[in-house]
């Protein structure tokens, strides 16, 4: 009965994802493309009153140096008043607690980590941040941040869909677009949707009660479906609580976990679509979506069937081996009762196929094998959907990269939507990818070597290691989500992880946006009998094949180092 509740629920989410892919797609592009439609005429005037008050000249367009200026310069400035927001925050109104400033290395760490759409926490928000500056200064950085990640991907898409062109668009008039009419709207339905549903919504920041058993108890509360909902619409992850997702109060009932898991992905599947209409071919964007659609489906069934299977060294009564008897009702360790296993996999594939990182879940008591494929999503670099704009920008990275190899299977010059891929393009690429590996690959070596890093690992032997990759991975790919064995909140994760988040956002935003300049300045040549086709099944089995081998082989010597040797290591009956 419970396989036949996790298939049902699997397939219904992914009908429903499927479905609401080309109505939010083809919204996303009315709205970029500058087209009249009713959240227009209802916010138009919002829009171009904030035009005039900033300056900003809506007709002109950006080259992609200027584009990327932009993002960069916003999110130093948003770094540098959220640092100074959480170092002061004992100062600032609304803090009843009498919440205490930051200290540097913690301050530092968190103003990153939202302002790139990472919100990785290592602190406990309930006690180390007022409500003053989780609204006024985190909320808002999850609403910029995400609308900055989607206007990157719009700018990529641009570069790809024009040609002999010198500009990808206004990176400010993209910015307000995304979350005046995309963001905000969302968010404000979902999270009444999610207060009528029983998630908590108020501004009091605790409430003291008194236990059946006459003990004080005191409950944290606050603005939770709010928080919520722009936490998973715009893949950031962050919460008000420690708890985060797996708390009630924010994630009553398996609907609600069904729902935000849903959000998660809503955006980012949409922007398949939206780059197909944007391109003029929506063939294009549905075999983006198939390849990603793959790869999730993939991830999805390794997590449920490792959890589902739990360990054999808590085998079935009478079992007096390791040998290969299931955990009676599988590995429920750290997962909601309410939520069981198979809604904590479809959250938790979810969160890391997007790079969202909020969590339902503990996943440091996943099974080896089940939080390795989580932790493999993270590690081929927001691509499995991903993060919002990022993560389609990082699929048709890849996409190059599949057309590059078939070009040199054939011997002719690689094409993608009519445009040669030369070397310049295929550099930019490698360039992405090298930057990520080298960031996760080389955090974790030196962390490995750390006395200070060592000391604060919650295991020993292939399990420890996996908590520090884990923690590395998770910043370079802006996911934020953690393996909790890891005491991360120390003064050597909180610089590292700061400069290993920074990296993974603009130097690979960078990047993108360079490819997408170079695309666009490209003329078009009209498809012949020697084009490859790159909407059909053949090119997203050579786009899913490309993802695994160049991204997926990079990090099997250390996925083996950790989660696949402590897999073999437990049915050998070895714990650390």
């Amino acid at each position: 009965m419970d396989i036949a509740y996790a298939i049902g629920q699997f397939a219904l989410f992914i009908v429903v994802l499927v479905l609401i892919t080309p109505v939010l797609g083809r919204y996303l592009a009315d709205v970029f493309d500058g087209r009249d439609n009713m959240a227009r005429r209802i916010l138009g005037g919002v829009e171009r009153w904030i035009y005039r008050i900033t300056r900003v000249d809506p007709e002109v367009e950006l080259r992609w140096t200027q584009y990327a200026g932009g993002v960069v310069v916003l999110g130093c400035t948003g770094i540098a008043l959220l640092y100074a927001m959480l170092r002061l925050q004992a100062f600032l109104p609304a803090n009843p607690e009498h919440v205490a400033g930051m200290r540097p290395d913690l301050a530092l760490n968190t103003a990153v980590s939202f302002v790139t759409n990472t919100n990785w926490q290592a602190y406990a928000p309930e006690h180390a941040v007022s409500m003053f500056v989780q609204v006024a200064g985190l909320c808002v950085q999850q609403f910029i941040s995400a609308a900055t990640g989607l206007a990157v991907g719009v700018a990529v898409i641009r570069g790809f869909a024009r040609a002999s062109a010198t500009k990808v668009g206004n990176f400010w008039v993209d910015l307000t677009r995304a979350w005046l009419y995309v963001l905000l709207p969302l968010s404000i339905v979902f999270a009444v949707v999610l207060a009528g549903l029983g998630v908590a919504q108020t501004f009091g920041s605790q409430t003291v009660v008194h236990t059946v058993e006459g003990v004080r108890q005191t409950i944290a509360t606050g603005p939770f479906a709010s928080f919520e909902a722009i936490k998973e619409l715009g893949t950031n992850g962050g919460g008000l609580v420690s708890a985060n997702s797996a708390y009630p109060l924010t994630n009553p009932s398996p609907l609600t976990n069904f729902l935000e898991a849903l959000a998660i992905l809503a955006i980012p599947a949409a922007l398949t679509f939206t780059f197909g209409r944007m391109v003029g071919d929506r063939r294009q964007g549905w075999a983006l979506f198939t390849a990603m659609l793959v790869l999730f489906c993939a991830s999805l069934g390794v997590v449920y069937a490792a959890e589902r299977a739990g360990s054999p060294l808590l085998g079935r009564a009478g079992a007096d081996t390791v040998a290969s008897s299931q955990q009676a009702g599988g590995n429920t360790e750290g997962k909601e009762v309410r939520n069981g296993i198979a809604g904590s996999a479809l959250f938790g594939t979810a969160t890391t196929a997007a790079s969202a990182g909020a969590v339902d879940s503990a996943h440091d008591s996943y099974t080896p094998l089940g939080g390795g494929a989580m932790l493999l999503n993270i590690l081929l670099g927001e691509l499995v959907f991903g993060g919002v704009g990022v993560g389609l920008a990082s699929m048709l990275v890849y996409a190059l990269l599949a057309v590059f190899i078939a070009g040199l299977m054939v011997g002719r010059t690689p094409e993608y939507l009519g445009k040669k891929i030369e070397s310049r393009e295929v550099r930019l690429a490698m360039l992405t990818v090298l930057v990520l590996a080298f960031s996760i690959l080389g955090g974790t070596a030196l962390s490995a070597v750390t006395r200070s890093a060592l000391a604060v690992r919650g295991n020993l032997g292939p399990h420890g290691f996996t908590e520090m990759l884990y923690a590395l991975g998770s910043a370079t790919g802006n996911n934020g989500s953690a393996m909790a064995g890891l005491a991360a909140g120390t003064p050597f994760y909180n610089v590292m992880t700061a400069v290993a988040m920074f990296a993974g956002r603009y130097l690979f935003i960078i990047p993108v946006l360079a490819i997408a300049g170079s695309l666009a300045g490209k003329k078009r040549a009209e498809a012949s009998s020697g084009t490859f086709p790159t909407d059909g099944p053949l090119f997203v089995g050579l786009l899913v094949g490309t993802v695994l081998i160049v991204g997926a082989l990079t990090f099997f010597p250390a996925l083996a180092l950790g989660p696949i040797v402590e897999h073999f290591l437990m049915l050998a009956g070895r714990l650390f």
